[in-house]
């Protein structure tokens, strides 16, 4: 079946008209319309629908706060499972000081054990701890704290996968996840070399601290939210954090750290890792659960006019000349915020379905995020390397886009292939920080021989990219497309059609291709849009004329696009 445009009208069309449609095609990232169409205008209701309306958006609303309640548990529980699967070889790396053998495995160390433990706060403590036994040295912890900075943001990247049911939804929603991701590692991309070479966040705490006396028998945070997750959590699992800072510290350590009676494991008599495992798939069901009736209920609630109005104040600056300092008031909300729940996982986890949905802007995400970065801290330096990420990445606008831009451009490759969100947490959380500090325990000469060629690659093809995008005319005729390269090492699409190939063999290929089949339209609008403009802005570089081709779960898709826009079809071959 062939779908052609009428070609006589496009030739019609001006020089001046297809500039006006280029301006005003569709920003992706722009909030969607929140007004409710369907719904009787308040003042056509009689008293009746009144007080039904009004009821119903409280029970919804109550039903939403109890949803959220759940939600933050399921992650509390989470975090044990994690605990219980990974706490005891947490604490044994830790102990082992030879594996800081240099900054590069500290900072791999920080984000594993992190990721094991499911917060940057007992990390960080864990690391407080060792140093003030003389376990561990100031300089070495100091890397170790910047990766437990980068470990902390994998849970809301998890929340994040939850919403991959609706493209829109996921792309704002893993953009604003991975926001978080994006400032932390372009934060110790600058920093860690910095420390490295002039440790001036151990000389500038140590000269703060030199007059504090530490007491290390107070290890605990004030718990706030905690208060009212632990009469719930501690019916699943209660463990002992002390137990992970002992083993961390040297000491030895028998027995189960689950500790405690009244709970679901009380009379547990396997291993740990069994009981986390059984952890892991309980807390995972109620955290996809609570986050698609949360997305739903959302969905429900923020619409019509006050919708709207809170949608307009969320993202909306301060007047006058107090604009540019809107930011930074959204900065310390985040911090008092996060400083309230102890987690600035929860904060972000809770923020990620709302920038999905689209309540929040993921522009307006960004400083909250940082916010939270500064709230969750428990040592000085940690704090002082979130200040000095904030001075580089946030005041100047051209540095604030750089993580917000690869944020969204991550966004942008979720939403053409779901699945790269789930290599993308297994990669960058688990086997990227695995290969780096075995990489770096075999010597810095092999470190830097294996990674010194990607690192050097990987700015070779950014600054291709970028003067593509600003000034291609700099660029040799060679550089300025990369259509000549195997599609394999410039596309994801080889990738996508032998997922797909490999998805037919599974047993519920017939579901997921009647799922696909139901939003077909949507997304094969989504792609003809994106494809269109990949081709106009390739036309100015490239032959006369483009062919891309994609694929789907029910057929293949091939879009021809003239520059001159003077003829365009859509294949179908099924």
């Amino acid at each position: 079946m062939t779908v052609a445009g009428n070609s006589s009208s496009q030739r019609s069309d001006t020089e001046a008209g297809r500039g006006n449609r280029d301006e005003e095609e569709e920003d992706p990232w722009a909030l969607p319309e929140l007004q409710d169409a369907s719904a009787t205008p308040w003042a056509e209701l009689d008293t009746r629908g009144r007080v039904l309306r009004v009821t119903w958006l409280v029970a919804r609303f109550l039903l939403l706060l109890g949803l959220l309640y759940m939600f933050i548990c399921s992650l509390d529980i989470l975090s044990s499972a994690f605990r219980l699967l990974g706490g005891k070889a947490a604490g044994e790396a830790m102990s082992n000081t030879g594996l800081f053998s240099n900054p590069i495995a500290g900072l791999m160390v920080g984000v594993l054990s992190t990721v094991l433990v499911q917060s940057s706060s007992t990390s960080t403590s864990i690391v407080v701890s060792m140093v003030s036994a003389d376990l561990l040295p100031v300089r070495l912890s100091i890397f170790i704290i910047m990766g437990t900075n980068i470990g902390t943001s994998v849970t809301n990247t998890i929340v994040a996968v939850g919403q991959a049911g609706e493209r829109g939804d996921f792309r704002r929603a893993f953009a604003a996840a991975t926001v978080h991701d994006m400032f932390n590692w372009l934060s110790v991309l600058v920093f860690l070399p910095l420390e490295w070479a002039s440790g001036y966040l151990f000389w500038l705490t140590d000269a703060i601290t030199a007059d504090i006396v530490y007491d290390p028998t107070r290890t605990d945070n004030p718990e706030f939210l905690k208060a009212i997750t632990k009469p719930f959590t501690e019916m699943f699992v209660q463990l002992s954090s002390s137990k992970i800072r002992d083993i961390a510290q040297g000491k030895e350590v028998n027995g189960s750290l689950m500790t405690g009676d009244g709970h679901m494991f009380s009379s547990w008599s396997g291993s740990d890792a069994a009981a986390g495992g059984i952890l892991l798939a309980l807390s995972l069901v109620m955290l996809c659960t609570c986050l698609v009736l949360i997305v739903k209920l959302l969905a429900s609630l923020l619409k019509g006019t006050i919708a709207k109005v809170l949608q307009r104040f969320i993202n909306s600056d301060l007047p006058g000349v107090l604009k540019y300092f809107t930011g930074y008031l959204a900065i310390l909300i985040g911090a008092g915020l996060t400083i309230l729940v102890q987690s600035s996982s929860i904060f972000t986890s809770a923020l990620t379905p709302l920038v999905g949905v689209g309540a929040i802007h993921i522009d307006r995400m960004y400083p909250l995020t940082l916010g939270s970065n500064i709230g969750t801290t428990v040592a000085l330096c940690h704090l002082f390397f979130n200040l000095s990420g904030i001075l580089v990445w946030y005041p100047v606008p051209f540095m604030r886009r750089v993580p917000i831009g690869l944020a969204k451009k991550l966004g942008e490759t979720v939403f053409h292939y779901r699945w790269f969100a789930f290599v993308y947490l297994v990669f960058m959380f688990f086997l990227f920080p695995l290969i780096v500090f075995g990489l770096s325990l075999a010597g810095w000469q092999l470190l830097l021989g294996v990674a010194g060629p990607f690192a050097l690659l990987a700015i070779f093809v950014a600054t291709v990219n970028i003067l593509k995008a600003k000034k291609p005319s700099v660029l040799p005729e060679e550089l300025r497309s990369w259509d000549e390269l195997p599609e394999i090492f410039r596309s994801l699409a080889p990738y996508d059609r032998l997922i797909v190939r490999m998805g037919r063999t599974c047993t519920c290929y017939g579901a997921c291709r009647k799922s696909a089949a139901n939003d077909e339209d949507e997304d094969v609008a989504d792609f003809i849009a994106e494809e269109k403009r990949k081709a106009h802005e390739r036309s100015r570089t490239s032959p006369p004329f483009q062919s891309v081709e994609f694929q789907t779960l029910p057929g293949v898709f091939s879009l021809s696009v003239s520059p001159e826009e003077t003829r365009q079809s859509v294949e179908t071959v099924v």
